[in-house]
């Protein structure tokens, strides 16, 4: 198998920084863990409040820390340093090979949704932003990896676009959508990729914000896809506008 990561992501309309970060880091024992958050507010304050989350959180990853344990860390850090007046949201989507699994940490009132098995499932249980009270508690769901799985996950900025202009964006129906559109004549094999799901979801956001973002918008897509190539060759792509 071959896991393939996908970001889109951009800043609020008007606003010098995005107040998202986003950080890829490999876990010591195999795999790969993202970790998103979404800093208060928006513009270069929220942008350091997301920094120092991620920043703790992939340090502690990088030595070995399980994930719940690290997003509880970096939510007392982040109380501590701002006496509970500042909170963000954070998401850690890791794949273990120790565990061969797929391990969500959801500090997010934002669901996680998880295509598998040709079903939609909505990882939604509530959950609270990091930094607020001490002993925050993230809600971790640890799925075994299976061929075709995939998971996306979003700030807020997407769970809010349009509503300014009355709509409102249908995460899991887009999702759906995307899948089943693709496939209605083709193989199995047709799904669509993380890059087109990541690429889609953001694109939709901003139709419906009129290309205006009220919000930092951050879309991941992880997909667990067949391994086509020999030998395990690694890449990334990155595109960043300046």
């Amino acid at each position: 198998m071959e896991i393939q990561i996908a970001v889109a992501k951009v800043k609020k309309y008007a606003v010098s920084e995005s107040g998202d970060t986003l950080e890829i880091v490999e876990r010591p024992n195999g795999g790969l863990s993202v970790v998103l958050a979404d800093g208060q507010s928006s513009g270069r304050g929220a942008k350091r409040v997301s920094n120092m989350v991620v920043r703790k959180v992939i340090s502690l990853l990088a030595e070995g820390v399980r994930d719940g344990a690290a997003a509880r860390a970096a939510s007392d850090y982040l109380f501590t340093e701002r006496q509970g007046r500042v909170q963000a949201t954070l998401n850690i989507l890791s794949v273990d090979m120790h565990t061969r699994t797929l391990v969500v940490t959801r500090n997010n009132p934002a669901p996680v949704l998880v295509h598998a098995g040709g079903n939609l499932h909505n990882l939604a249980e509530d959950s609270v932003p990091v930094g607020i009270y001490r002993d925050t508690r993230p809600v971790v769901t640890e799925l075994p990896l299976e061929l075709g799985m995939t998971v996306v996950m979003f700030t807020d900025g997407v769970v809010h676009a349009g509503v300014r202009y009355g709509h409102k964006m249908d995460v899991a129906t887009t999702l759906h959508a995307l899948f089943t559109g693709l496939n209605e004549d083709e193989e199995d094999e047709a799904h669509p990729t993380a890059e087109q799901i990541a690429e889609t979801l953001l694109q939709k956001a901003l139709r419906l914000d009129q290309n205006r973002p009220g919000d930092d918008i951050s879309v991941v897509a992880l997909q667990v896809t067949a391994k086509k190539e020999e030998p395990r060759v690694r890449r990334m792509l990155v595109r960043l506008p300046l």
